[in-house]
């Protein structure tokens, strides 16, 4: 078995984003994320922060800035338009880094969504209808987006996170060893995605499993990109079954091992976000006060 020491670092290169991309913080900006205090004893933020931070930003734009504070802000506009998926999911403990979006900006196409047909009668005639055609993804296709990247989001442990037990991670998704049986799955609707979309699907692991753990639980996050928000979540209930006894087992002792690393992976990814959002916040702040 690999040291845990170097699959562990693994994990954290995966749930990093791509070193290709302009860093999101300015030199000052990374002083003023070293003076912000540590998330649990900080105000949590709007959960809106997003768009809230999107406007400042726009609003910033006509302030009377110096050419050093324009700068700054272009870079800003930058950094959030590059890396807000990856800002608004990791805050949550989503890994967004190569490998574990279970779908990457799918296309949401017309067939997903559900036809309506809405009926505007006019104010004096109330005969004369006029038909306006509506519709927005079919609530069973958001399950769909879920468990297809459920599996791919598995299959990321078969083929990166740990390749030398390929075949017992595949074998998951099949009715032939230990495999994995959905016992239930709940969504919560946020907006009624539509076409034209892209939708990009992460899941993480809710709690801890252990060696005795014969079931996981998993969240699935739908996120919009057209909207720049979860479109849906879903919380899903997934039973281990070995398939030649016939009765529900406990998982492998390695995939224990590499689900802990994932879930502290996931820990680090709360803490690791909120500071840089803050950061990101308090240049908005400073910009806004020096106007």
């Amino acid at each position: 078995m690999r040291n845990s020491i170097v699959l562990s670092a693994g994990l954290a290169r995966l749930s990093t984003s791509q070193t290709t991309r302009r860093s999101f913080v300015t030199t000052a900006a990374r002083g003023l994320a070293k003076s912000t205090s540590s998330p649990a004893s900080a105000p949590p933020l709007n959960p809106r922060w997003l768009s809230e931070l999107q406007s400042r930003i726009k609003r910033c734009a006509g302030l009377d800035l110096s050419g050093q504070q324009k700068e700054e802000l272009a870079a800003l506009r930058e950094a959030v338009d590059g890396q807000w998926l990856e800002l608004l999911a990791g805050r949550e403990g989503f890994l967004t880094g190569p490998g574990w979006r279970g779908l990457d900006r799918h296309t949401v196409t017309w067939g997903d969504q559900d036809a309506m047909v809405r009926y505007d009668s006019h104010p004096e005639y109330t005969m004369n209808l006029n038909l306006t055609s509506v519709g927005h993804v079919n609530n069973v296709v958001y399950n769909k987006y879920a468990e297809s990247a459920r599996v791919n989001w598995l299959r990321n442990f078969a083929t990166t996170v740990d390749p030398e037990h390929k075949d017992q991670w595949d074998q998951l998704m099949s009715p032939k060893d230990i495999g994995l049986i959905m016992r239930s799955i709940k969504t919560d609707y946020k907006f009624p995605m539509a076409y034209p979309d892209h939708v990009t699907v992460l899941h993480k692991l809710v709690s801890k499993p252990t060696y005795e753990s014969d079931f996981i639980l998993l969240e699935a996050l739908l996120i919009s990109e057209g909207h720049r928000r979860p479109a849906a979540r879903c919380f899903e209930d997934i039973v281990v079954y070995d398939y030649k006894t016939a009765k529900r087992a406990p998982l492998k002792p390695f995939m224990v091992d590499r689900l802990r690393e994932t879930y502290e992976a996931q820990e680090q990814s709360k803490i690791d976000c909120e500071e840089k959002v803050k950061s990101l916040v308090d240049i908005v702040e400073r910009l806004e006060k020096a106007a």
